[in-house]
């Protein structure tokens, strides 16, 4: 008879992963619903596409970094002053964010950005600047949002977290649907996606505020004992987040690097236009199956028993077998989903017509953009996998000179594929794949090089606990011959005082 190993220690995994996923993946869906607001738009529906596109990858670029405090929430909030120190981080970088969008909007500034770098027209640089304004509040409502996350998953409220952002989706398809039926589609059709991107964003703030303060706010002390390290300092906060920042900060400009180098590579023609637009709609249906991946480095710090701040972990049967064997199913089942999804004839062309909405014609350019997806799985795990050990560590400085690797390898293949005869997009979605490889490959580097120091302090130490075992059996020689030279003395003594009396 055959006997499996126990699955128990996995559901803790899937219980917690299943929700980010669907996270990731409603992000991904609520992109192609805002899309669908602007391509069934009857007129100029491409220079629309192309304006939004750019305006939402550079808007990106701002709130990307901000998303990423959520594993300060993670790992470092453990009383209510931990959480005011990262809500003041949050807003201060929000109104930076917001000064940043108004300078580019109005300024010689975004007409540099915009217009003179991406090569573009004076009408699909004008719109993308209105839309830039548009989004000017989103980065400050998106970070307070990403805050409270962190903190509900690091009391395993992965499901608040996932309900969130399944409401956020809701909410923007029912306003894209709503405002498709109102006069804005004549009068200004970039705020359709822009308020239903603001009325998501709304509900899942929200939803999260309310799940802190009804589950964490008053369960949480009003500072950190000294038993899980102490109240964390903004120092501290920033130093563990800012390599993930610039990270993440490489991934969001990749995208609006891509759109340049596409767009000026195409000298600013009407193919041009067309290629950030194939961008824009491939953007989110290819990192669909592949971007939940990302949500595995929370895991690591999630179920460390060695985290001091971590107190729910002491009863929890998941060791690093469980959490590395859990990732490898989780790698396994993207490739499947990407293959059968991108390769299967038509698939992917009918989720392009029936959920974005756009014509056989311009989903037909979008085929082998997708298929370039199909390998993302492996580079994101490993970088994923990796990046979530380091963090339990606290040594995410080793990071950034990932993101320094992945700016130089998508710039050089955006440089040298063109000479290849590779254009459009085509171009773009297989220099973000070189871009991956190496940044996952630096990630891998530097993990090798934590692990190498790991083992060097453990030699150390152990050499030292030996000195130390060894130190009482000296101590019991050096007693041993003080106590000999004591008695040899007593004896002169005693001997010279006989003399004397004789």
């Amino acid at each position: 008879m055959v006997e499996f190993p126990s699955l128990s220690p996995y559901w803790p995994l899937v219980r917690f992963l299943v929700p980010l996923a669907i996270t990731n993946i409603a992000i991904d869906l609520g992109e192609q619903a805002l899309n669908r607001g602007i391509a069934t738009v009857k007129e100029d529906a491409i220079e629309m596409l192309a304006s939004y596109g750019l305006a939402y990858s550079l808007m990106k670029f701002f709130t990307g970094p901000m998303s990423d405090f959520k594993n300060v929430g993670l790992v470092f909030v453990n009383s209510r002053r931990d959480r005011r120190k990262a809500v003041l981080c949050m807003a201060t970088a929000g109104v930076i964010a917001f000064v940043l969008h108004i300078l580019i909007a109005y300024t010689d500034l975004g007409y540099y950005i915009i217009n003179k770098l991406h090569h573009v027209d004076d009408s699909v640089g004008g719109k993308t600047r209105k839309a830039f304004l548009y989004l000017a509040a989103f980065p400050l409502l998106d970070a307070m949002a990403w805050i409270h996350a962190g903190i509900l998953l690091k009391h395993k409220y992965s499901v608040i977290v996932g309900s969130a952002s399944i409401s956020d989706v809701v909410a923007q398809i029912v306003f894209v649907a709503i405002l498709l039926h109102s006069n804005l589609e004549c009068v200004e059709p970039l705020l359709i996606p822009i308020l239903s991107l603001y009325m998501g964003a709304l509900v899942r703030f929200t939803i999260v505020g309310l799940g802190y303060y009804c589950n964490i706010h008053d369960n949480i002390p009003d500072s950190s004992g000294l038993d899980v390290g102490g109240d964390a300092t903004i120092k501290k906060m920033l130093s563990f987040w800012w390599p993930l920042a610039l990270i993440l900060a490489t991934q969001r400009i990749s995208r609006p690097i891509v759109n340049l180098f596409v767009s000026r590579d195409l000298k600013g023609t009407a193919d041009a236009t067309e290629a950030v637009a194939v961008l824009t709609a491939t953007y989110p249906v290819g990192h669909m199956p592949y971007g939940w991946l990302t949500e595995l480095r929370a895991v690591y710090p999630a179920f460390d028993k060695n985290n001091p701040s971590n107190k729910l972990n002491a009863g929890s049967p998941v060791t690093k077998s469980h959490i590395k064997k859990f990732t490898s199913c989780c790698v396994a089942l993207s490739l499947t989903l990407c293959f059968a999804v991108f390769w299967t004839p038509n698939f992917s062309e009918k989720i392009l017509v029936d959920v974005i909405g756009v014509n056989y014609a311009f989903a037909d350019l979008c085929v082998v953009p997708l298929r370039i997806f199909s390998f993302f799985p492996v580079p994101v795990t490993a970088r994923a996998h990796l990046t979530g050990w380091l963090m339990t560590l606290k040594k995410t400085f080793v990071l950034a000179p990932s993101s320094v690797l992945r700016i130089i390898v998508l710039i050089t293949s955006l440089v040298v594929l063109p000479y290849m005869g590779v254009h459009g997009a085509t171009l773009g979605v297989g220099s973000l794949l070189a871009g991956f490889i190496g940044e996952s490959t630096m990630v891998a580097i530097a993990a090798c090089y934590v692990y190498r120091q790991q083992k060097n302090n453990e030699m150390s130490n152990e050499l030292v606990v030996e000195g130390e075992d060894a130190a009482p059996m000296s101590e019991v020689c050096s007693r041993t011959q003080m106590d000999a030279i004591e008695e040899l003395a007593e004896e002169e003594e005693e001997e010279e005082e006989e003399e004397g009396r004789q």
